[in-house]
This record gives C-alpha cells, structure tokens and sequence, in this order.
C-alpha cells in the first residue's frame, strides 16, 4: 500500500508516518519519542503525518499513503510483532527490527534461547507462575522478578530478605505478581548498570559506545527512567576498557543474532568485582526510546551524530 521505491534524487523528501502512543504501559513515553522524532522528520524537510495508534490503524495508513512508517511505539503492540506482521501484511515500509526479531526480542525468556548458545551471558532464571510466588520463592534470595514480555522496567521486583514483600511474598502486597500470570525470576547480579546502544545491521552494525546509568534510589525502574533528575547518566562510562569493548561486541553480536535492524540497546548488569566474568546482558531493546532523556540520541550525540541525523539514519536503513 506504500508508494512505489523512489529515485535517489527524491529521497531527501518524504512522507512519513510517525506511529506513537498506543495502548501500553509506555504509552506516555511513545508519544514523547514521537514528537521528537515528528520535529527531527519536518526539520530534515520531510514531509510528517502524526499517527497516535488505535484500532482504526490500517484505515489511517491506507488514507495517509506515507512513504515509510517510522515506528516509535513502545511495548505492546508496537514492539512485540503485532505492528510488524500488519505492515508486512500491507506491504508499507517500516523502521526497525522486523517481527520475527520482535516477537524474540520481547520475550525476555526467547531471547536466551536465542543468544546465551552463541556464548553471550546472561542471568541464569526460569519462568514462573505468580500464584506459586505465595508459597515458596523461587530463587534464593535476593532475586528479581519481572514481566517476561515488557520493557522499560515495566513491573520489576527485586526480592530480599530485608525487603517489605513478606517471605514468602504476601499476596495482598503490591508487585508485579498482581498484575501478571507468569513471571520471570533471575538471581540479582550486584553492582552496576550498564547499557549500549547500536546502530544499522549485518556487518554495518556498530555500537555507539556505553553510558552507566546511576539511579538515585538505587534502582532503575520505570519512573528512574523517564523521570529528569533520578537517574544520572555517565556517558561515557568510567569503566575499564575491556568492559566498555566486551558491552559494545556483546551488544552488536546480540543484535545481529536477533536480526535487529535501525537502532537497539542493550542492558547489562556488571559486578565490578568480578571483572568481565561478572558482565550479563539483561535484554535487548528493539524498540529504544527517542525522549530528550532517551539513550540512544545521547550516545549517537557521543560520537557525532544529532538526533535530527540518528533519525535520517534510521529511515535511510528501513529504505535501503
């Protein structure tokens, strides 16, 4: 349903559709990405349709004819295949990942089956039912439970003993196992928080660099993220070069692997106690945000590139 490819003297214009909001729990944070974006697209001259997505999405694409759907959406259904697979459907260009890569990738549980038998390391765990949370823990304490298939720290819990959740968990204590059947429980790696953005795809994928992430009441959750001021972001990093390059391989491997495509972050968690041994990678982000506290467009700015060009790139990749 998408215009006919173009000439390489009209690609400096084009019709974008910036699909934001949704309905999940990263709705706020989409739009604020889209609207970024939407102004990076109209300052690059191209012509901007806003869409914030509902329902009636396939009729409003069919209307608007853009060129290329620039995908800003977080979570679900945005991130996890549902937009993908439709737009394939349409045959309407799109940027980032795809949806086979998408339905892996939000899965927390896929993505190890996918990457930990190419060598990359991440926290041993497994999926459990919240209901069995009420009897027994699941994983010597501390250990952290979270969504299988959420992002942006979307209802995390990490577990102590001299935590408040009761032992075993109490049932009428607010969590995530409230508001989830199924829950992913991995033991808590100590020390820092480490994430690495990367860029394009096959051998042209490269990693932008790594940025520690401090958050002010010792957890980076979802308010930490969004929320300026209660996160401390140190970009570059102040760690040793080894652990910068082993972020930056594992990053770019794990993104290769899935077949992400535009831009991805990857989490790690790193006891610096342990050297490069005490590195794991939590998850990979198909789907980063593009908010002025976003990571990405701070990392890409690290090496020379402005929002208004890490968002031409993005678009220039889907088209390619």
């Amino acid at each position: 349903m998408g215009n006919p490819a173009r000439g390489e003297d009209e690609l400096t214009q084009l019709h974008v559709a910036v699909l934001m909001g949704g309905w999940s729990a990263e709705r706020p944070v989409s739009l604020v990405s889209g609207e970024g974006v939407a102004k990076a697209c109209e300052a690059l001259g191209h012509r901007v349709t806003r869409i914030d997505m509902d329902r009636d999405l396939p009729v409003r694409l069919v209307e608007t004819k853009p060129d290329i759907v620039f995908n800003a959406l977080h979570g679900t259904p945005g991130e996890d295949g549902s937009v993908q697979g439709m737009l394939d459907l349409m045959g309407i260009r799109y940027t980032h990942s795809g949806m086979v890569t998408s339905v892996i990738a939000i899965d927390k549980e896929l993505t190890k089956q996918a990457l930990v038998p190419h060598g990359i390391r991440m926290p041993a765990g497994r999926v459990v039912k919240s209901e069995s949370l009420y009897s027994a823990d699941p994983l010597s304490r501390p250990y952290v439970l979270k969504p299988v298939n959420e992002g942006s720290s979307v209802g995390v819990a990490i577990v102590t003993r001299e935590g408040n959740y009761g032992d075993p968990i109490g049932r009428d204590v607010e969590g995530p196992w409230q508001h989830f059947d199924e829950l992913l429980a991995e033991p808590f790696i100590k020390g820092r928080e480490l994430t690495t953005a990367v860029i394009g795809s096959g051998d042209k994928a490269r990693a932008f660099g790594v940025t520690e992430l401090i958050p002010r009441n010792g957890f980076y959750d979802f308010d930490a993220k969004y929320t300026d001021g209660l996160t401390v972001h140190v970009c570059p990093a102040d760690v040793p070069e080894e652990i910068r390059q082993a972020c930056m391989d594992m990053a770019v491997a794990g993104h290769n692997i899935l077949g992400c495509k535009g831009t991805s972050r990857a989490d790690f968690r790193w006891d610096d106690e342990a050297g490069v041994d005490g590195l794991f990678l939590l998850e990979i982000n198909t789907q980063p945000g593009m908010t002025p506290l976003s990571l990405v467009p701070e990392q890409a700015k690290l090496v020379g590139m402005s929002y208004e060009d890490l968002v031409q790139a993005i678009i220039d990749e889907a088209l390619a």
